[in-house]
């Protein structure tokens, strides 16, 4: 009996990484972490929070050393106790603050919180107390404030973080961390309509036994037809189509075109929108004509009396009825030297007996 040697294994490919994964972060499994490195812009904006809240965090330190000064014997403050205890204040600030919080707080500052950042290894794993201190101290001294040549610092910082792949400063280059992204980058997508095509036949349909969570799984799916990989988008658009096809009965008649099931999809979900909008519209008119106060008015422009139009002779329609027009009778002209006459009131009587 001879020995056989072993079937070879079947190795499984590495994940595709997403387009939008610049990290190039692979775990233990040989899988490809979707994850996006901070560049410039972003952990700029974070940086300023941060020095931000240190300016906040320095004023209550110097409001609590006054106090706590102001509470010892007078003998005992002197230039040295205040020396000493600025330069605690100052390391504390610098130094403790963001060790401190991406010690406790997964990574993550006040600013990188508020932006979105976190701060990992360059291997994937969660950041360490001594890569923390690293980062902070090499920050202090070169980068910012830059205690050392603070102007020919900076625009090294600036040099390295724009040449290098990932988006590295110098404190994350001397500690092997990174700073990435912790919101994944989304693209607003509208969903699939329905080809021209498929317009016509989607209108014979029989869409009254299509319950609202099978349409509601079907919006969901096209809309976020983009993030699945194959074979899971193919074999989720063939399991939703089934059941669309089997409660619309869209065999009878079939589609007259060959596409893939999104696009059935999409022209389903398109005519049973429009046949919703038709009935909205139709039940908006019913309300309107019985019970016309739950419909709101336009609104209306403030109307200006009209000019007095002299008023018309002749045969007036009712539907347009017309009314009369009364203008004020002239006074006769009056003239006060001279008397009167006196009406002729009796007949036969001459006016000037």
């Amino acid at each position: 009996m001879s020995a056989q040697p072993p079937p070879p294994a079947r190795t499984r490919p590495a994940a595709r990484a997403v387009p939008w994964s610049d990290a190039g972060l692979v775990s233990g499994e040989a899988v490809a972490l979707e994850v996006r490195v901070a560049r410039l812009g972003s952990r700029v904006l974070a940086l300023l929070l941060d020095v931000l809240t240190q300016l906040v965090a320095a004023l209550l330190l110097a409001v609590l050393i006054a106090l706590l000064f102001a509470a010892l014997p007078f003998e005992l403050v002197d230039a040295a106790l205040n020396s000493a205890t600025g330069t605690l204040a100052l390391v504390l600030v610098l130094v403790g603050y963001p060790v401190l919080m991406e010690r406790f707080n997964n990574g993550q500052t006040v600013g990188k919180l508020a932006v979105g950042l976190r701060v990992i290894s360059a291997d994937g794993g969660p950041v360490e107390l001594r890569q923390s201190l690293t980062r902070a101290l090499v920050g202090v001294a070169v980068e910012w404030p830059g205690l050392i040549l603070p102007l020919i610092s900076w625009v090294a910082g600036v040099t390295v973080m724009l040449t290098d792949r990932r988006g590295r400063r110098l404190g994350d280059l001397v500690a092997g961390t990174l700073v990435v992204h912790t919101r994944t980058a989304s693209v607003w997508r509208p969903i699939p309509t329905a080809v021209p095509p498929l317009v016509g036949w989607a209108y014979t349909l029989d869409l009254s036994r299509l319950d609202d969570k099978l349409v509601l799984a079907v919006r969901q799916y096209l809309a976020r037809v983009h993030l699945f990989a194959e074979p899971a988008r193919t074999r989720l658009a063939r399991g939703l189509w089934a059941e669309v096809a089997e409660a619309a009965a869209v065999t009878t008649p079939p589609p007259p075109l060959a596409a893939p099931e999104t696009v059935y999809l999409a022209a389903v979900l398109g005519e049973r929108h429009r046949r919703a909008v038709q009935r909205l519209q139709r039940t908006r008119a019913v309300t309107s004509a019985l019970w016309p106060e739950l419909v709101p008015s336009p609104p209306t422009m403030p109307i200006r009396p009209a000019s007095p139009e002299p008023a018309t002779t002749g045969r007036v329609t009712p539907s347009q009825p017309s009314l009369p027009v009364l203008r004020p009778a002239a006074a006769p002209p009056t003239q006060p030297d001279t008397p009167a006459a006196r009406p002729a009131t009796v007949a036969g009587e001459r006016p000037g007996a």
